[in-house]
């Protein structure tokens, strides 16, 4: 947090002491709606409930664009289906799409009804789709031009708009029937003749997007191509709207967040000043889950109870092995996570990157196995027990390996999300896996 976000809370906080909001709302209200949101943000749920309330209510519904899907849903919950058309007008299509979705269903009828004639049909047309697509990211503001025009027609055209729609770079080329034909780069329309056929300049090689793809498969399409914008078509190839970068970076923020939180088991909505009664309830879940995976590592210690008890360091020792796992196991974990949000894993190639991190596992159990086996037979003054934590320890790394590389694409083919699910399941295998093989080499030379 910087001077300034200090500066503007502890202005509220005594603000509301003395009973004077003026000075505030005026700060709050000359910020841009983006700085406005990342300050309600950043204030605790009280602070945060004032500064709404002083928000400008024309600029509120851009303000409540910018926020977080939880932060949203808190200030929407308050208001009525009249109340969300009103504080939504003149937002784009797919920014207002973006806010309906975040309300129930049986709340999303009553704001269309709000709406006008002409903002109800076009927010409708992008409800259709899924969110996490193509179609549920477009925005259906574009401009249109036909093949056969000169670019005077064309310059002529545009100076009939107040303005262009944002982050225009594009006119897009359609038939009558709104097949798209191609793109007409701003910048080749300027540096053309003006007698110049709009066929002649346009770029036909685009590739434009599928409405049903996506939007992980879209982000990754812009950042391929270096895209601004690109065509959306449906099944007939006919244009049905548009999707610019705005939006890929949100895509892109939006998954950065929910894998780092879903490892740990969080919504990717969490908000950081949520209250107690919210924040609880979600944390608690994943840590019962957590528990049973724990008692379940727990039970295959207790198949080794008479050996524990003779050798008493074994249970020193046995935290070390499941560790070590567990960390092996994630950084391979991570690393084909991230592949497949990539889209670089395929079938094809897979056989190759499981040989390469087992050979990995397999190098690093070695290494490791002989450094701790040496450390060991020191501290203990017993060779038994440093050859046992040795070769545990080089099984338990292998076995990461293999788990870590396995396991999201097995969770992925069962429509299960590997970023949730991966690191809890991983765990547990390697926490089983290296105290089975520990304490059952122990067995074996001990007995």
């Amino acid at each position: 947090m910087n001077n300034n976000d200090n500066s503007l809370l502890a202005r509220l906080g005594s603000a509301i002491d003395t009973g004077t909001l003026n000075q505030v709302r005026h700060i709050l209200n000359n910020l841009s709606p983006p700085d406005i949101a990342h300050q309600l943000e950043t204030a605790p749920p009280r602070l945060r409930n004032i500064l709404w309330e002083i928000v400008d209510p024309e600029i509120s519904g851009e303000v409540l664009q910018e926020l977080s899907d939880d932060i949203q849903l808190e200030f929407l919950n308050q208001m009525d289906g009249a109340e969300v058309a009103s504080i939504t007008e003149g937002l784009d299509v797919d920014d207002i799409v973006d806010i309906l979705q975040q309300l129930p269903d049986r709340v999303i009828p009553e704001v269309l009804k709000a709406m006008s004639v002409q903002d109800r049909l076009r927010v409708e047309s992008v409800l259709t789709y899924n969110e996490d697509t193509a179609g549920g990211l477009m925005d259906t503001e574009v401009i249109t031009v036909r093949p056969d025009i000169t670019v005077d027609v064309v310059l002529r055209y545009l100076r009939r708009f107040e303005e262009l729609p944002d982050i225009t770079d594009n006119l897009f080329v359609v038939s009558r029937n709104d097949t798209f034909l191609g793109t007409l780069p701003l910048s080749k329309m300027l540096t053309s003749s003006p007698s110049t056929s709009v066929r002649e300049v346009m770029n036909t090689e685009v590739e434009a997007i599928h409405v049903n793809l996506t939007d992980s498969d879209v982000a990754q399409l812009f950042q391929r191509q270096d895209l601004v914008s690109a065509p959306v078509v449906d099944d007939q190839h006919r244009l049905v709207g548009r999707i610019t970068i705005d939006d890929v970076v949100d895509v892109i923020v939006e998954d950065a967040d929910h894998s780092l939180l879903a490892m740990a088991g969080l919504s990717d909505t969490e908000d950081t000043f949520s209250s107690i009664s919210r924040t609880a309830p979600r944390r608690a879940l994943w840590l019962g889950l957590n528990l049973l995976t724990a008692i379940l590592a727990s039970s295959a210690i207790s198949l080794f109870e008479a050996t524990l008890e003779k050798v008493v360091a074994l249970a020193i020792l046995m935290p070390i092995v499941a560790s070590m796992g567990g960390v092996a196991g994630s950084q391979t974990l991570t690393v084909v996570i991230r592949g497949m949000a990539l889209g670089q894993i395929e079938r094809d190639n897979l056989k190759w990157l499981l040989s390469k991190e087992f050979a990995v596992g397999a190098l690093n159990g070695m290494l490791w196995a002989v450094i701790m086996g040496a450390i060991v037979s020191v501290w203990f003054s017993d060779w038994t027990i440093a050859l046992v934590i040795a070769a545990a320890m080089a099984i338990n790394l292998m076995a990461a390996a293999v788990a870590g590389t396995l396991l999201p694409v097995m969770l992925r083919s069962l429509k299960i999300d590997p970023a949730l699910a991966g690191s809890v399941i991983l765990t547990t295998v390697t926490d089983i896996v290296g105290f089975v093989s520990f304490l059952g080499l122990a067995t074996v030379f001990y007995s």
